[in-house]
């Protein structure tokens, strides 16, 4: 992953501006204005936003082929009259005996490249994995994040919370689960999660990376142990901690938090240059031993070493 830019490449004002647009708050337009007074030298506003952008060819830590795990596309049925979820399903290829799951819930485009790997990554860490696409109602994931923002925004909302939540027991009555589930999201994948703790009491662990935060009166309901990943410059997210903090302590809910200085939103994401790379290891090691306490009682499967992590 060389010659790639970072976030240090952008003055911070743009990548702000970045985060409102590729979350609704601004439209194209209005992100290529804004940005543009930020322009320097052939660093144009449009030179800007493409490179922002995802680009999945710069990174993928498990290969579609990799012989540790198997992997396909699965549908389970809408619980909103929206035909049928499809999803993407990963596990190692030669499990001994059933095996822990963990869904993982994408950024508001879909099930993309990233996601799918996200998933790989916890087949070969030892767990069945299953990502949902949100978008399938739309025809799915169009490869286009830009197009996937905009289908994902014509959702309606609750159908959509409601088919992905609808996967924790899709994925609870797979064969080859034990029915002990945990679950990690990033963005708006993040709030899913949150909202599956809410929702779901059999929930054995939840993992949200920068996730809109629930309300008091919904955190009462919240019986998972969490583990929180913040990024320290992501004052949209990070806004909401204050309060949900309070919740969470006034109402005895277990928890971890994290808050990673001097990264963005979307610091896990290692397609974009908001990927931060230290800090995105560091949580993700964080991740797995979480799962590992909490959905096999702290062993740990035969897997892979780990890359080496820093300390953030």
């Amino acid at each position: 992953m060389t010659n790639r830019r970072t976030a240090a490449d952008f003055p911070q004002e743009v990548l702000n501006i970045f985060d409102g647009y590729i979350h609704g708050d601004i439209d194209r337009r209005t992100f290529l204005d804004r940005a543009a007074r930020h322009a320097a030298g052939g660093f144009t506003a449009i030179a800007m936003l493409e490179a922002l952008m995802p680009n999945y060819a710069l990174a993928q830590q498990v290969a579609k082929d990799d012989p540790r795990i198997r992997a396909e596309y699965l549908t389970y049925p809408s619980v909103s009259d929206q035909g049928s979820v499809r999803g993407y399903f990963a596990m190692p290829a030669h499990p001994e005996g059933k095996l822990p799951g963990v869904l993982v819930y994408g950024e508001n485009r879909g099930l993309n490249p990233y996601i799918e790997d996200v998933a790989r990554r916890l087949a070969a860490a030892g767990f069945v994995a299953f990502a949902p696409d949100a978008l399938s109602p739309m025809g799915g994931y169009p490869g286009d994040e830009e197009k996937a923002a905009q289908l994902f925004a014509m959702l309606d909302p609750k159908k959509r919370s409601d088919d992905l939540i609808a996967a924790y027991a899709f994925l609870a009555s797979r064969p080859e689960c034990n029915g002990t589930i945990g679950a990690v999201g990033f963005c708006f994948g993040g709030g899913i999660v949150n909202m599956l703790a809410v929702r779901e009491p059999k929930l054995a662990a939840a993992v949200p990376f920068y996730g809109v935060q629930p309300s008091a009166a919904d955190t009462a309901n919240i019986k998972a142990p969490l583990l929180i990943h913040y990024a320290g410059l992501d004052t949209r997210i990070d806004a909401g901690w204050p309060a949900w903090k309070a919740a969470l302590d006034a109402n005895h809910v277990r928890y971890q938090e994290f808050t990673y200085p001097n990264v963005n939103h979307g610091f896990h994401n290692d397609t974009t240059p908001r990927y931060d790379e230290p800090a995105a290891k560091l949580a993700w090691s964080r991740t797995i031993a979480f799962f590992d306490q909490h959905l096999r009682g702290g062993k740990t499967a035969a897997r892979a070493p780990a890359a080496a992590t820093s300390k953030v």
